[in-house]
This record gives C-alpha cells, sequence and structure tokens, in this order.
C-alpha cells in the first residue's frame, strides 16, 4: 500500500511539474554530446556504491545514511547532467524534485515499515 501511494504521488508530482514548468521530456542525454561522460558518470557511481555496499549492510542505521547519500550523487549528477546538457529544458527541476521526495521517504522509512 505504501509504494502504491508513492507511486500515484510521483505520478502527480510529474504531471504537475511537468505542467507548470512547461517542461517536454523529448530530449534524452543520450543524445548529446554528454553521452559518453552520462554512461561513464553513472558506471563509476554504480561501481562505488557496489563495492562499499557490504561494509554499510553490517547496520541497520548506516545502511539507510548509504542509500540516502546514494540517492543524492545519483540523483544530483543526473540533474547536472540534464542542466549541463539540456539548455533549453528544465528537466532538471523535476529530477531535483524527485530526489527530495526520495530524500524525505528513505530519511522516514524507519517510521512507515515498523509503524504499519
Amino acid at each position: 500500500m505504501f509504494f502504491i501511494i508513492i507511486i500515484i504521488l510521483s505520478l502527480f508530482i510529474n504531471k504537475f511539474l511537468t505542467k507548470w514548468l512547461g517542461v517536454e521530456r523529448k530530449e534524452k542525454i543520450s543524445e548529446t554530446p554528454g553521452k559518453n561522460i552520462d554512461r561513464w558518470g553513472r558506471g563509476i557511481i554504480l561501481l562505488i556504491f557496489l563495492c562499499s555496499l557490504p561494509y554499510a549492510i553490517e547496520n541497520r542505521n548506516v545502511i539507510k545514511w548509504y542509500w540516502i547519500c546514494f540517492l543524492i550523487v545519483s540523483f544530483g549528477f543526473q540533474s547536472f547532467m540534464e542542466w549541463k546538457y539540456l539548455k533549453t529544458s528544465k528537466q532538471y527541476v523535476i529530477t531535483l524534485t524527485y530526489l527530495l521526495l526520495a530524500l524525505v521517504i528513505m530519511y522516514f522509512v524507519d517510521y512507515f515499515i515498523y509503524r504499519i
């Protein structure tokens, strides 16, 4: 039930921000000169976080902050790439909004899990 609410909230935010900001998601970073930088950057981020995952699993409090850091780095990188290579679009604002939503959810995930 919790995940269904999150998905519906995400769709609502996407529709609202798309109309409010006038953002058209037709362009992709893979269609710009930043294609290779985006691939390498995402790959390096994923590799670093996968290699450090065994150390984070040992403690429940650490794993929560591990995922929060992963969200900040991955969404931050994505929004920077959208800002840099999709100048005519404001897609990066939607990505940053999703980052804030994901951070709030991850921060309070313990509360939601143990409350239900």
